[in-house]
Parts: structure tokens; C-alpha cells; sequence
């Protein structure tokens, strides 16, 4: 078992790593980017990797307050969906309501690695396996169809 610091130290050690190996690769529009803290331009469209207790997973999260406004950029991404798949060449949980611990609700689109945990250092290159190219491949994607969002917006 981990105190709560040195749990803490490893997590942030862990993505100080990831950012280090991403940081030479460019964004699909050729310029610089914070892969670890990726900014969509929408206010409420996330793209989130998360290192669990038991897990890791990458994904789109829409986190309006909106009901309406969330379903009706959901339904955006569900109508992108082959678009989507193709870039990221697999398929991941589409789930319209999700509430966190929280008790947010929001609706996200993504995909879990059971089995891998950050503070396991071993597990590290295949965390960074699983979230390098997604990551890479939502970049992609969000590249070519962002301005099918900007519509809703107003």
C-alpha cells in the first residue's frame, strides 16, 4: 500500500513521463499541444484520460449543464460515429447519462483498460500505449469535425 503522497507523487510522476514522450508529436494541424490537458476550443466538450484504482481510460466527455444542450451535442457525435470509429479504428462505450462521484451528470464516449494501474510502474509503457495513440487519433478526428459543433453554439 501507498500513503496517500507517495500515491499522489507516482500519479503525478506517471503523466510528468506520458508528457515528456507525447510532447514531440504534433497536433494534426501540424502545431504544438498539450496532450495531457487537451483543449477542444468548446467549453464543455472534454477529451479525458483518467488513471483509476482498478483501470485507465481515455474519452469524450460532455459535461453541459443543459440536459437539452448535452443531448443535442451527443446526438452531434453519435451522427459523427463512423467518422469517429474510423479515426480511432476500434469501437468505445457510447453512454448518453453518466453521473460521477460526484453526482455530475454528463454524457461520455470512451474506452477502459482493465488491469493497468499507474501506481504499478511496471504497467507505465502499456499505459502509455493504450493512451498515446487515442489520444493521437482523437486530435485527428476533432480536427476534421469541430466545425460541425459550432453551429450549436449559438
Amino acid at each position: 500500500m501507498f500513503t496517500r503522497k507517495e500515491a499522489s507523487e507516482l500519479r503525478q510522476a506517471f503523466w510528468t513521463t506520458f508528457g515528456q514522450y507525447v510532447q514531440p508529436v504534433l497536433s494534426a494541424e501540424g502545431e504544438r499541444i498539450n496532450w495531457i490537458n487537451y483543449k477542444t476550443g468548446e467549453k464543455d466538450i472534454a477529451f479525458r484520460m483518467e488513471t483509476g484504482d482498478r483501470d485507465v481510460q481515455i474519452g469524450i466527455v460532455l459535461s453541459h449543464k443543459d440536459a437539452g444542450l448535452r443531448q443535442l451535442y451527443y446526438e452531434q457525435f453519435a451522427a459523427l460515429r463512423p467518422s469517429l470509429e474510423s479515426a480511432l479504428g476500434e469501437e468505445w462505450t457510447w453512454q448518453p447519462e453518466y453521473y460521477d462521484e460526484w453526482g455530475a451528470v454528463s454524457a461520455r464516449i470512451y474506452t477502459v483498460r482493465e488491469d493497468l494501474l499507474v501506481l504499478r510502474r511496471p504497467d507505465w509503457p502499456e499505459i502509455i500505449s493504450f493512451f498515446k495513440p487515442r489520444i493521437i487519433a482523437l486530435d485527428a478526428f476533432w480536427s476534421e469535425s469541430k466545425y460541425f459543433f459550432e453551429a450549436l453554439r449559438s
